[in-house]
C-alpha cells in the first residue's frame, strides 16, 4: 500500500490546483494502482481507493469518468461508493456501464435509481442480469417502449404477476412487445391467453412460428376456444332486418366490396355487418361480436381474408358505435398492421371464426 499513500499528498493539490488534465492523469494511476492491486485487497484497503476516487470523480470530465466507469464495474470487488456515485451520474455514458456489471450496486440501490433516473438509465438497467421483481415492477410502471421492451428481452429478469400483467397492457398496439412477452416461459397461462385476444393475427401467426411445439398447440387450442366463444354468443343487435336486405342483394348478385363499404360509409352499421358477415362466411354472432370489440384487428383480417383493400377496412372501422379505434394514431397504427397482414394468415384465422357456424345462419 506504499504506492497509493504515496499518491494521496498529491491529492488536494491536484483537486485545488490542477487542471481538467491533470486530474484525469492522476485518476488513471490510482484506478490503475487498484486493478494491479485488486485481487490482493481487503475491504480497507478498497475503502481508501475509495475515498481518494470519490473525491477526484466531481472534478473530472464525462469522458474520464466514462473510461473510470468502463474499467472498473466489471470488477467484483470495486470500490462500492465509487460504483454508486458514478450509478446516479446524468450522463449515461457514466452510469451505463455501471447500471449493467457492476455486482456492487444492490437491489434496493437499483430499484432507487429506477424510481428517480431518467428513460436511458432505465433501459440499461431493464438489460441487467437477473434483476428482480421489485426492480422489474418500477420499470414497466415507469418505463418507454425501448425500457418495456427490454425488461420483456430479458430472460433472466424475474417479473411479479403485476408485471406481467402491466406488460401485456402495454403489447396491446406494440406487435415486437407482445412477441416478446408471449415468448417468456415463465409468463402466468392465464395472462398468455390474455396476450394472444389482444394481440394481432401477425403476433399470433409469429408466436406459433417460434413456440415450441408444446407451447404451439397450447396457442392453437386458445385461439380456438376464444372462436368458439364468439360463434356461441348471442348477438347484442337485432339483425333480422338488414339480413333480409342483404341477402336480397346476394341473390340477385349486387353484393360485394362496393355496396360494402357504401353501407359503412352511411354508417348503416347492421347492414355492414350482417353483408361482412355473409360475404365473408361467419356467423352473424361472431362478426357482431367482433364488430362491437375495443380493437380494429378482428376487421383487418375480415377484410385482408376477402381480399378487399385499406379504403373499405378503414370505412367499417369508421362505422363502429362509439367511434371506437377512429382517432388519427389508432388508424395509422391499424393502417400499419393491415399493411403486415398477409392474406393467408388473415385466411387461416377466419376459419377459427368459421369452424361452427349455426345451422341457417346468414
Amino acid at each position: 500500500m506504499s504506492a497509493s499513500a504515496s499518491l494521496i499528498p498529491e491529492l488536494e493539490d491536484v483537486i485545488q490546483h490542477g487542471s481538467q488534465d491533470k486530474r484525469a492523469a492522476t485518476v488513471k494511476r490510482i484506478a490503475n494502482l487498484f486493478i494491479d492491486g485488486a485481487p490482493h485487497f481487503n475491504e480497507d484497503h478498497i475503502g481508501l481507493f475509495d475515498d481518494v476516487l470519490c473525491r477526484l470523480v466531481v472534478e473530472i470530465e464525462t469522458k474520464a469518468r466514462a473510461e473510470m466507469a468502463q474499467t472498473l464495474a466489471p470488477m467484483a470487488n470495486a470500490p462500492i461508493e465509487l460504483m454508486r456515485q458514478l450509478a446516479h451520474d446524468d450522463d449515461i455514458a457514466v452510469a451505463g456501464p455501471v447500471l449493467t456489471e457492476s455486482a456492487r450496486l444492490q437491489e434496493n440501490e437499483l430499484v432507487e435509481l429506477a424510481r428517480t433516473k431518467g428513460q436511458a438509465h432505465l433501459a440499461v438497467i431493464a438489460g441487467r442480469e437477473n434483476i428482480g421483481e421489485a426492480v422489474t415492477d418500477v420499470l414497466v410502471r415507469r418505463g418507454d417502449t425501448e425500457v418495456m421492451r427490454n425488461v420483456a428481452d430479458n430472460q433472466s429478469a424475474k417479473l411479479s404477476e403485476g408485471g406481467f400483467s402491466a406488460l401485456v397492457k402495454r403489447a396491446e398496439g406494440d406487435g415486437d412487445l407482445a412477441e416478446k412477452v408471449g415468448q417468456r416461459p415463465d409468463i402466468p397461462p392465464h395472462l398468455f391467453r390474455d396476450l394472444l385476444v389482444r394481440a394481432t393475427a401477425v403476433v399470433q401467426q409469429r408466436l406459433l412460428q417460434a413456440a415450441k411445439p408444446e407451447t404451439r398447440n397450447e396457442i392453437q387450442r386458445v385461439l380456438e376456444k376464444v372462436s368458439k366463444e364468439l360463434d356461441n354468443s348471442t348477438p347484442a343487435r337485432d339483425y333480422a332486418a338488414a339480413q333480409r336486405a342483404v341477402m336480397t342483394l346476394h341473390q340477385s348478385g349486387s353484393l360485394g366490396e362496393a355496396e360494402l363499404a357504401e353501407f359503412a360509409k352511411d354508417k348503416k352499421f347492421e347492414e355492414t355487418v350482417a353483408a361482412l358477415a355473409l360475404l365473408c362466411g361467419v356467423p352473424i354472432e361472431t362478426a357482431d361480436r367482433l364488430m362491437a370489440g375495443d380493437r380494429p384487428d378482428p376487421i383487418l383480417i375480415l377484410c385482408r381474408a376477402a381480399g378487399y383493400g385499406w379504403t373499405t377496412a378503414r370505412s367499417i372501422i369508421m362505422a363502429r358505435p362509439n367511434a371506437k379505434g377512429t382517432s388519427t394514431p389508432a388508424l395509422d397504427a391499424a393502417f400499419a398492421n393491415f399493411e403486415k397482414l398477409s392474406s393467408s394468415t388473415a385466411q387461416r384465422v377466419v376459419r377459427f371464426w368459421q369452424v361452427r357456424q349455426p345451422e341457417g345462419a346468414v
